[in-house]
């Protein structure tokens, strides 16, 4: 294999780009990207100006002679905000594509990524499916369950990263770090985020971080999470980031999807597309370890066929074993949520967003702090004065 800096990179199901940032961090160079969307498109064609941008992996016809091919396949129909159809979904059942393009030509590396109830839904119909496609094309493979916190970013986002090889060894690049998960005292305790879209079952709660951004709320309009700053005057203690501040929280500048906006017009767009997305320090820690394969000394227990998917596992000609690691392969220095926040000039939750919020969480089941219901039932009132 070639040093990092000349590893060659196909990108599918791109999105804006966040697999293939990190990558390029670390030293890559991507050949090729494929991107049907077209606000997603104008953010890939102004951030990657000279790389080819194919608009439909339906209509590729083969690879380019790539090292890597990295696909973070559509989640729409894996993820719990989406309509769980599971793998055969329309959308999500388009990473049949990358398959079909392996098929023909045979990348030595390949990732994935995707949401984390990929592993229990339908049963972990989809991760036998994708297990059983890259064995059958002669690849061994591994996959870790990681929260994007690890990269320093204050967003709790786990996600499965999957990563199979023809001929080296994936459990030399996900499971040779294992920083552990940190206690409480590792965040700050002024700060929480959550989802005013939810309040009856869920709540996303986040200590110094938001919960996973989302590409739509749970009725479908793009909306930012929601931030309780406990010290702050009343008023302001509950209010929304800015989408060029949740840029940030998944490791691109401000700015990033501006492109979008232009196209399209609306704001909510570039919600979406900042949802969607893959956290770029994720991609950049994989790169790394590509480039630098380390020590494989985890404990692992044989994982028979019918036991539910572990966090962490790998295998190779039908036999699979799990792998005890944690969710954060390294602590890289920590962002604060305040110091990407501008306290100062956030947006207020408005009246509306709030009453619902509170509405529902007095009707359900969940237990809140009651200082935090204090604090939304006394922003309400204070913007009702307003």
């Amino acid at each position: 294999m070639p040093a990092p800096s000349n590893w060659s990179v196909a990108g599918l199901f791109a999105g804006i780009g966040g697999i293939e940032l990190g990558l390029q961090r670390a030293g890559m160079h991507t050949e090729l990207l494929c991107e049907w969307w077209e606000p997603a498109r104008a953010v890939l064609e102004h951030r990657f100006p000279d790389v080819p941008i194919e608009p439909d992996v339906r209509d590729l016809e083969k690879l380019p002679p790539v090292d890597l091919v990295a696909a973070g396949f559509p989640c729409t129909d894996l993820s719990q905000a989406g309509n769980m159809k599971g793998i055969t979904g329309e959308a999500s059942g388009l990473v049949g594509e990358v398959f079909r393009l392996l098929g023909d030509r045979r990348v030595p590396w390949v990732l994935l990524e995707n949401v984390r109830n990929m592993l229990v839904l339908d049963g972990g119909r989809a991760m036998h499916f994708l297990v059983q496609e890259l064995e059958s094309l002669g690849y061994q493979w591994a996959y870790r369950l990681v929260d994007s916190r690890f990269t320093g970013v204050p967003q709790r986002r786990q996600r499965v990263i999957f990563v199979a090889s023809i001929d080296g060894d994936p459990r030399e690049v996900l499971f040779a770090d294992d920083a552990g998960e940190p206690d409480k005292k590792y965040f700050r305790d002024d700060m929480f985020g959550f989802y005013w879209t939810e309040g009856l079952r869920g709540l996303g709660w986040a200590q110094d971080a938001v919960p996973t951004l989302k590409g739509g709320s749970t009725i479908g309009i793009p909306s930012p999470p929601a931030i309780w700053n406990r010290r702050a005057r009343p008023g302001k203690r509950i209010v929304t980031p800015t989408v060029a501040e949740a840029e940030q929280m998944q490791g691109f500048d401000p700015g990033w999807t501006e492109r979008a906006e232009a196209v399209t017009g609306r704001k909510g767009t570039r919600w979406k597309l900042v949802g969607n997305a893959v956290t770029v320090g994720v991609s950049e820690w994989v790169a790394g370890r590509l480039g630098t394969p380390g020590a494989f000394d985890a404990e692992v227990r044989s994982l028979p066929a019918s036991a539910p998917w572990p966090k962490a596992a790998f295998g190779t000609h039908g036999k699979r074993w799990s792998v005890d690691v944690s969710m954060w392969p390294l602590r890289q220095p920590y962002t604060h949520l305040r110091d990407i926040v501008d306290l100062g000039t956030a947006t207020p939750l408005s009246t509306r967003a709030a009453a619902g919020f509170l509405e529902r969480a007095n009707r359900g089941s969940l237990r809140f702090d009651a200082r935090f219901l204090d604090d939304i039932a006394s922003h309400i009132d204070k913007l009702a004065a307003a």
